[in-house]
């Protein structure tokens, strides 16, 4: 069968696949660098086609190839499932389809739906972005605001990308597979400037010259919007500009400017983070941006699909797609960190169910008192509507919040001015915000990293934020426990440190088309781990 590299593709300008499923890669619908640069009115048409690319079904095969293909949700998904927090509480958890991502049952490497989406549909939004930036000259000192503002944005949204590919596919350490060949090395660059030769020989970029790309797209993008700010929050603005650079000042352990970035996007955005009443309403509950909301994307009943969307995937309320049957739920060992006075602990059911909290839905109570326990409630059909897709399913969904801040603020300052004053950020917005009687102590930095970990996978569960703090920080990953709802053996595993799969694999079609990689794949984590993993142990 035919491979085609996808990074060739893209840097010609060409979107086509033969994938080793015999699938066919759908034409790019966005413009070309040529056709954006002939009218400011095509620059403003791309770039308002960003938005809606991240939450377009079937991103990649344009088809119903595989039904993680959710673009940006597939992250949020995924990388909760990584974590173990999240498990199919359903009569068959074959319907979760993003299970690969939380056990070691099915395939994960290089032919893998696994390897292929997250890589295929990061590139294809760095493309889009590409285009605008290509057409763009910033040195022309004559350029009106406005189209500065939007190359602003797409170098934004560019070091976005390559800053998901990079926490995804860069190996760190572990103890279940070697990364020694390839420690080290992040993704290949593909730019504005990229041609097809080039991706024929493109090579893995060094950690370091990554983060200084991503930086240098940020530091552009900071000096191209000081004057401009986006049309909504649909677009990155100057806070989500620092925002971003915290995410990877964090990444890159450089504690000082995370704090220091994380402080300037809170002081930029001026807003606030998610009330009590906005965190459990049944028919805006995360699916409607508000005052947290820095940056999300939306849905529209135009370019969405009936279970290609992450409300039917993540909204048990609603009776459409997966989530009816998968019935996705928190980790019980996770639901038992939150505390009885943190009103976030209501996202989730208790096995009490109504004797524990009159729960609030846009079901019956037959609903509650028949769902099982620990089902996720955090992720509402839009305006409460459960039996219509097409209204019910068209929510905005979060890329950053403020909350998102506040905790890498916490750690980074605890990280680089002592314990004790990270401890006091923690502690400040906990109370201020989540658990008034929040009141931790630590004496060393590592119990103190863990619990902003644990308060992150808390807040951003299902949103999968937590999850590049877990594999820069490896807390181990405990899913067989007594007690512990995992549904089945499958997902009963304990690892040290981090899971294997949390270094995703390159998709083969990249690795035979581009000789630069020869040998230098990630290891295939599939069938490292088998379980159920006895309790109280680590897999070997």
């Amino acid at each position: 069968m035919k491979r085609i590299n996808i990074l060739i593709l893209l840097a010609i300008s060409l979107l086509m696949l033969n994938s080793c499923i015999d699938e066919t890669f759908p034409e790019g619908s966005t413009a070309t660098s040529d056709q954006i640069g002939a009218s400011a009115s095509a620059l403003e048409a791309s770039l308002n086609g960003i938005p809606s690319q991240m939450t377009q079904g079937y991103y990649v095969y344009d088809d119903q190839v595989h039904e993680t293909d959710l673009s940006y949700p597939l992250f949020m998904i995924a990388q909760t499932e990584m974590l173990g927090d999240m498990y199919p509480l359903g009569s068959n958890s074959g319907y979760d389809w993003f299970r690969n991502y939380n056990t070691f049952s099915g395939a994960f490497g290089e032919n893998s739906y696994f390897s292929y989406l997250p890589w295929f549909t990061l590139y294809k939004l760095i493309k889009s972005a590409n285009d605008i930036i290509g057409a763009v000259d910033i040195e022309d000192e004559s350029l009106p605001t406005s189209i500065k503002g939007a190359a602003g944005v797409a170098y934004a949204n560019r070091a976005f990308n390559y800053y998901m590919l990079t926490v995804l596919f860069e190996p760190v350490d572990n103890i279940y597979t070697d990364v020694s060949k390839v420690k080290g090395l992040t993704v290949p660059f593909v730019t504005e400037t990229t041609t097809g030769d080039d991706a024929k020989n493109n090579p893995r970029a060094p950690r370091a010259e990554m983060i200084e790309f991503i930086l240098s797209d940020l530091d552009l993008a900071e000096s191209l919007m000081q004057d401009y700010t986006p049309k909504s929050k649909l677009f990155p603005s100057l806070a989500v500009v620092y925002g971003i650079k915290a995410k990877v000042y964090l990444w890159d352990e450089q504690y000082g400017k995370a704090a220091e970035f994380a402080r300037k996007a809170i002081e930029t955005y001026n807003g606030g983070p998610i009330t009590e009443s906005q965190w459990d309403d049944e028919l805006t509950g995360f699916n409607t941006v508000n005052q947290a909301w820095m940056w999300y994307a939306t849905y529209s009943a135009e370019n969405m699909r009936n279970l290609a969307n992450f409300t039917g995937w993540m909204s048990p309320e609603a009776d459409w797609s997966y989530s009816p049957l998968s019935q996705p739920g928190i980790d019980r060992s996770l639901y038992d960190k939150i505390a009885e006075t943190d009103f976030r602990k209501r996202s989730f059911l208790h096995p009490d169910k109504f004797e524990y909290y009159n729960y609030k839905t846009v079901r019956d109570a037959d609903f509650i008192n028949d769902a099982p326990a620990y089902l996720s409630l955090k992720f509402r059909p839009r305006g409460g509507d459960w039996k219509t897709y097409s209204v019910g399913g068209v929510s905005d969904i979060p890329i950053m919040r403020i909350e998102e801040m506040y905790f890498i603020e916490a750690e980074a300052v605890g990280m680089d001015q002592g314990v004790g004053a990270g401890v006091s950020k923690l502690n400040s917005f906990m109370q201020s915000y989540r658990q008034s009687d929040y009141n931790y102590s630590a004496s060393d930095l590592r119990s103190f990293q863990i619990e902003v970990l644990t308060q992150m996978r808390i807040e951003f569960w299902g949103e999968g934020n937590a999850f590049p703090s877990a594999k820069r920080i490896k807390p181990d990953v405990i899913q067989n426990y007594e007690g512990t709802n995992a549904p089945g053996d499958i997902f009963k595993i304990n690892m040290k440190g981090i899971k294997p799969n949390w270094n995703l694999v390159i998709p083969i079609d990249e690795m035979e088309a581009n000789a630069a990689l020869t040998g230098l794949n990630n290891p295939d984590p599939t069938g490292t781990v088998t379980g159920p993993t006895a309790i109280g142990t680590f897999a070997n």
